[in-house]
């Protein structure tokens, strides 16, 4: 741990280097943060952003050694973590009866279970600290069930109800959660998603096509200057939201959802993303 705490708020950002998670890092060290913006690919020395400044620290969310090593550089340096931001995450495409089961292993792996490992390295910290804010990157395809993105969906649907859960138990320790849950976004994400649809699937066809839907859509989504946006107003508010959907469009079908049938809504996603041949 630091000999004295940083006098300026320190923000700890995972998946910080790319996406969503470098727009959060660069929004908030131009508010004055201390940000680490960690991920596999960090590199470099700190560089000073608006009346802030960002420090690049290398992290694997897969890796208990690496979450671990990454947690501590950061307390030894800055001696406290006032918000907590995990954007680290990937994207897999595929049925969702015979995705091979090591791919639909990595997913979870990653988006879910890596949530779990950083914040057992730094939930302890900030709670005797007084709290802070926890904010996680989820998706509206946690509320929908996106076809071909079935373990995707899975993923997050688990981190909407981690997250609500965490919210009450963390409560009385300072700590404050919430999601972000945007929906297509203009980011590398989608050239680094995995189509793990196998050769032989009698899915394949169809599933290439459904991707290919997503990834234009995403191409023409948000900026993920729009996350980062929403991810400040979390951060200053006293009492922040659990769910934050980004977006009017995406808040309209997430309310919509709510008051409609299953069968109109399964109705709606397999027009969306059922594409015809």
């Amino acid at each position: 741990m630091a000999m004295t705490q940083s006098t300026r708020p320190v923000a700890f950002i995972t998946g910080g280097t790319s996406g969503i998670g470098a727009a959060c890092a660069d929004a908030f060290a131009r508010e004055g943060y201390i940000v680490y913006a960690a991920s596999r690919h960090a590199e470099g020395s700190a560089q000073s952003v608006g009346k802030g400044e960002i420090r690049p620290l290398r992290l694997d969310v897969r890796e208990v050694a690496s979450v671990q090593e990454a947690a501590e550089t950061a307390l030894r340096e800055a001696g406290k973590v006032d918000v907590l931001i995990h954007c680290a995450g990937i994207g897999i495409g595929g049925p969702a009866e015979d995705t091979p089961m090591e791919d639909a292993q990595r997913q979870l792996d990653v988006n879910y279970f890596g949530v779990l490992r950083v914040n057992q390295a730094l939930l302890p910290a900030m709670r005797e600290g007084g709290g802070g804010r926890v904010i996680i990157i989820g998706s509206v395809a946690g509320i929908f069930p996106i076809p071909y993105q079935s373990q995707y969906s899975a993923s997050k649907f688990a981190l909407e109800t981690y997250a609500a859960a965490l919210r009450i138990e963390a409560k009385a320790f300072g700590l404050r959660v919430s999601l972000i849950e945007p929906g297509d976004t203009k980011t590398g994400f989608t050239a680094a998603r995995r189509n793990a649809a196998p050769e032989n699937s009698p899915y394949r066809e169809a599933c290439a096509r459904s991707v290919a839907k997503m990834e234009r859509d995403e191409l023409n989504g948000r900026a993920p200057s729009e996350c980062a946006k929403v991810a400040l107003r979390l951060a200053r508010r006293k009492r922040p939201p659990l769910r934050n959907v980004v977006g009017w469009d995406y808040k309209l079908l997430v309310f919509a959802r709510r008051l409609l049938p299953d069968s109109f809504v399964e109705w709606v996603l397999r027009a969306m993303y059922i594409p015809r041949g």
